[in-house]
């Protein structure tokens, strides 16, 4: 096991505050939504973690994502649980993208997808916090995450998902442990029943944003693209929004590194991408609203961003405007394209929203949104593997003569 991991650290929750109120809730005790049925924040004495972790410490520590143990909620170090959470790599696709793209690609974490990293801690947590019992609604990827880790520490999970998930992520989810349902609906669909079970008893709401903790997970990504890129952030990120965590936790990470020092106060423009077929926070942003209405009809072959209504809107659209950004909508054919383009011009293959990231960059760049000569990091969320490819239909008779040629 890791040193980061098995060493004793203190950590630095003094508590948790409701995102839309402000109102104080006590660390070290279970919650869901705070009393305004608004997500809860974790908050961290800031001065006391500049005193106890110079920077020159975290550098000499391996980079995975436990470096980070000062910054995040888990107070006992027995219980943490991991399946190897590495830093992900940032990956150039300059003949696709450009010069200044990198990818930064969480594909390489734990059951292929960036949803490991909310998923491990709020997991530990729950386990530090005696749940024995969760279930939550998935697209797919962190259905599979979930399970994993559940497994691992042995608590009890249920897992609903649309009946259309891709059968790569039921079957994942069913194999590592969980019990998995398919439902004739979306995924908030899936989520009502999940709320429905956890008000009458059954478990644990372990949705997108209705613990505190998978935020806390998902900003190690702003954590780490800091110290990759030697403590200073790009001018644009492009990030794909469903129920939009991962965004809200890398603002909440540059404003925890601003305090500690670390980073100065500007930063990148946020760029929530989200698909044609399910677009409720870039039709809100467009229209000046704090909150999404629920998007009717959702279809994409982005899965992992076909939300229709995110509890987190707020955040979402909040960090958006603060960092001078915009939601944007991209179609399914240019997310196709996307993928098709970055795995044959650059050998990376991205899964479909990660292929959004990339179409909305380059309409961003025809549009005047970003410039060609802009540092710009794109989120791949899951490896490739896991979606459906064309067929590769060619063969040959190895017995008959063959045109060499012609190959």
């Amino acid at each position: 096991m890791n040193e980061n991991i098995v060493a004793e650290r203190p950590t630095f929750v003094t508590h948790l505050e409701c995102s839309i109120t402000g109102e104080r809730y006590a660390a070290d005790q279970l919650h869901g939504l705070s009393r305004a049925g608004r997500p809860l924040l974790v908050r961290y004495d800031l001065e006391a973690v500049k005193a106890a972790l110079p920077r020159e410490i975290l550098a000499a520590r391996e980079t995975d994502l436990w470096r980070w143990r000062e910054l995040l909620p888990v107070r006992r170090t027995e219980n943490v649980v991991s399946l190897g959470e590495i830093e992900t790599p940032l990956v150039p696709i300059s003949r696709s993208g450009g010069a200044r793209v990198l990818v930064k690609d969480e594909g390489r974490l734990p059951t292929g997808s960036f949803k490991a990293r909310g998923l491990v801690m709020a997991v530990v947590m729950a386990k530090e916090l005696g749940v024995s019992r969760i279930a939550m609604p998935t697209n797919g990827n962190a259905g599979a995450a979930l399970a994993a880790y559940a497994s691992r520490v042995g608590i009890e999970t249920i897992v609903l998902c649309p009946e259309d998930t891709p059968e790569v992520n039921v079957r994942e989810i069913a194999m590592q442990g969980a019990q998995v349902w398919r439902v004739n609906g979306l995924i908030d669909d899936c989520g009502a029943i999940v709320g429905k079970g956890a008000a009458e008893g059954h478990w644990f709401d372990f949705s997108t944003l209705k613990e505190p903790y998978r935020i806390e997970g998902k900003k190690t990504m702003g954590l780490e693209l800091a110290a990759q890129l030697g403590w200073r952030l790009p001018k644009a990120i492009f990030y794909p929004t469903g129920g939009g965590t991962g965004l809200i936790g890398m603002w909440k990470a540059f404003e925890e590194l601003e305090k500690l020092g670390w980073i100065g106060a500007e930063r990148p423009r946020m760029y929530a991408v989200q698909a044609a077929g399910c677009a409720p926070i870039v039709r809100a942003f467009e229209a000046g609203e704090e909150h999404a209405d629920r998007w009717e009809d959702a279809h994409t072959v982005a899965a992992g961003i076909r939300v229709p209504r995110a509890i987190g809107d707020f955040l979402i659209l909040r960090a958006v405007r603060e960092s001078g950004g915009k939601a944007l909508a991209v179609g399914d054919p240019a997310i196709l394209k996307a993928v098709d383009d970055c795995a044959r011009k650059d050998g990376l293959l991205l899964c479909p929203e990660g292929g959004a990231t990339l179409a909305a960059y380059r309409q961003a760049l025809v549009d005047g949104e970003v410039q060609e000569d802009e540092d710009v990091v794109l989120f791949n969320c899951a490896t490739g593997l896991k979606y459906p490819m064309p067929e590769a239909t060619r063969t040959l008779d190895r017995h008959a003569a063959i045109d060499l040629n012609s190959l």
